[in-house]
């Protein structure tokens, strides 16, 4: 426990809000040395000073890293993300072709409207 005095309800949820709070630390230290080491636009040497800015102070360091490579890491979760769809549909055999044929039969029986077919054919060619 961390504090003395014994069990108290008090106690109890100052130890539950320090676990909460190492694991969340822990998952965004992972987040980071996750992207981190995926990229491809810095130096090693970069890389080894920010691991050494998230050990010596861990909790600025993985702020400082959110705030500043923030827009880097959504971009480049996105680019995974299509790479990973992309490959599922290569492995899956999906092609838009088929996609668009079955929404037109759809279409043309009543099942969807105009502006379902529209939507999903859009989504269907991205």
């Amino acid at each position: 426990m961390l504090f003395s005095g014994g069990f108290t309800f008090s106690n109890f949820l100052a130890d539950v809000f320090s676990i909460f709070i190492f694991v969340l630390w822990f998952w965004l230290l992972i987040t980071v040395f996750g992207d981190l080491f995926r990229r491809h636009d810095i130096s090693g040497w970069a890389k080894v000073i920010w691991v050494i800015v998230l050990i010596i102070i861990p909790y600025l360091g993985i702020f400082i890293y959110l705030v500043s490579q923030h827009r880097g890491m959504a971009e480049r979760q996105q680019q995974r993300a299509q790479q990973a769809r992309d490959e599922l549909r290569q492995v899956v055999g999906y092609s838009a072709a088929d996609e668009i044929e079955k929404l037109e039969r759809l279409k043309n029986s009543g099942t969807i409207s105009n502006e379902e077919y529209t939507r999903l054919r859009a989504r269907a060619v991205q």
